[in-house]
């Protein structure tokens, strides 16, 4: 059976289990064996106020209310397992795609050559021509218990399930017996209650992850002080799903990056010699593909409010040797300014403020909720929380709008699921400026907006949003394009008024 097909029958197999319950999202009622996995627990009024996204009036009497609802548990449900593909974004500055793809091949069949598992394949992505793909394998529900067990937090669990190993400061808590070498089973505390250094065997809510091999003792790893804590506390040898381990492989030639975040930059479509903002920029996967795109020729200005975020985007620029990101703490919020006036040399702007007219295009990939994000083991957000942001976000788009020439593309996107944050913003930016010109999008590898606002079906079918639950795409989408994280993009043209 594929993945694809794999994931679909556990999730119908999830929907089975918890039918009883209405899908109530408490993770404490169910056991910790190693699967199902549970359904993402949200606070109830932030599910509710989900569910009426996608159970809007406009949406029951377009496909009815069963099949609204099926949507929306089907979303919620996919939300703790991780998407059916490891998306690798390559730097194609100086190498192929194929090249990095033989590389990378080789790699993988180095580190799996002594593992049960089998190595999997690195395929092309068939549209994107700098994506890679590599086939999420599991869930393995059959995996042994071990007596001696390791704690992590919900971070570290989703990082797991996405592939990584657990690095030593990521370590809750562990049984009193573990030594290096220990075959360790690893659970997730999903509720933030197992205390640092807790060493008898957890009994609060918590989820089996998988095994792995310590690297450390828990004396190693509790004797000293976190933060000088460093190098890998456990290998994860044998995880409930299998992603291939890519931290710090070949990190001058490839950047993992969920697959709707890489079509986001090839909507921008930013062309060599091109100015280009990218307004929130950290931790700068966008931005990096933004100047790979424009072959390390023009200026992208990357912005973000936090100098260790700032500090992140280039970081990550020198690794993939971009030399053409420039990046300043700053927000994003008053990047125009009537008075400034930028220099001369078009691969040197200066900080910002900017002047008016300044960029050909603009990315606002704005903080969002982040609803769409998998796998997510817990979210505590609030609903108070929730309803900020829309607001939040509004903030950026007067710089955004000014700074951008007559004639160019601004592109926002999200990644989360609520209409106020995608769809409603739309309708708030067509109302709010005029200039604006909302236009369809290439490559289109997502499905329609979501109906629930006052924009017209012809608006809706040049938004792309991608949702776990994949149904929304064309029957000759890839499977990928399917089952992947929660996202949101709509692109405009700046008119003269």
């Amino acid at each position: 059976m594929s993945v694809a097909g794999s994931i679909r029958l556990f999730s119908r197999h999830i929907r089975v289990a918890t039918r009883h319950s209405r899908y109530a999202a408490n993770m404490s009622s169910f056991s910790t064996s190693p699967a199902p996995l549970p359904r993402l627990s949200l606070d109830p009024d932030v599910e509710n106020h989900i569910k009426k996204t996608y159970c809007n009036s406009q949406v029951v009497a377009a496909i009815g209310k069963e099949e609204a609802e099926r949507r929306f548990h089907s979303t919620i449900d996919r939300l703790s397992l991780p998407p059916g593909y490891t998306t690798v974004r390559v730097t194609t500055v100086n190498r192929t795609r194929d090249l990095i793809s033989e590389e990378l091949q080789q790699l993988l069949k180095k580190e799996y050559s002594n593992k049960a598992a089998t190595c999997p394949p690195v395929e092309p992505h068939p549209v994107l021509p700098d994506v890679l793909l590599i086939p999420t394998t599991g869930p393995h529900p059959n995996l042994q218990h071990h007596t001696k067990e390791i704690m992590v937090d919900i971070h570290c669990g989703a990082a797991i399930l996405r592939g990584a190993h657990i690095f030593a400061p990521g370590v809750l808590g562990a049984t009193a017996d573990v030594q290096a070498g220990d075959q360790v089973s690893v659970y997730v505390d999903v509720e933030g209650r197992c205390l640092r250094g807790f060493q008898k065997p957890y009994s609060g809510p918590r989820v089996f992850v998988g095994n792995g091999v310590a690297r450390m003792s828990r004396d190693d790893i509790f004797s000293v002080a976190q933060e000088e804590l460093s190098g890998i506390g456990v290998e994860m040898t044998s995880p409930l799903y299998g992603c291939p381990p890519l931290n710090d492989v070949m990190s001058d030639s490839i950047f993992l990056q969920n697959l709707p975040s890489t079509v986001a930059g090839h909507v921008l479509n930013p062309q060599p010699g091109e100015r280009v903002l990218d307004m929130c920029a950290a931790p700068g996967g966008k931005t990096t593909h933004l100047a790979t795109l424009m072959s390390n020729q023009g200026a992208v200005i990357a912005l973000d409010k936090s100098q260790g975020k700032v500090d992140k985007v280039m970081t990550n620029a020198r690794r993939l040797g971009l030399t053409c990101i420039q990046a300043y703490m700053f927000d994003g919020g008053k990047a125009a300014s009537e008075a400034a006036v930028c220099e001369k040399d078009e691969t040197s702007l200066g900080a910002p403020p900017y002047p008016p007219n300044t960029f050909d295009r603009v990315l606002v990939d704005a903080p969002c909720s982040a609803l769409g994000q998998r796998p997510a083991l817990g979210n505590k957000m609030r609903l108070k929380t929730l309803k900020s942001y829309p607001s939040y976000q509004r903030r950026l788009f007067p710089a955004a709008v000014q700074v951008l020439k007559t004639g160019g593309t601004l592109v926002y996107s999200t990644c989360t699921l609520t209409l106020e944050e995608n769809e409603g913003q739309v309708e708030w930016l067509l109302n709010t400026f005029p200039c604006l010109e909302l236009v369809p999008q290439t490559p289109y590898l997502g499905g329609p907006g979501l109906s629930g606002t006052s924009l017209t079906q012809d608006q809706l079918q040049m938004l792309q949003r991608f949702e776990p639950w994949g149904d929304n795409r064309g029957e000759n989408a890839h499977p990928s394009d399917r089952d992947t994280i929660g996202f949101f993009i709509a692109k405009f043209i700046k008119r003269a008024r």
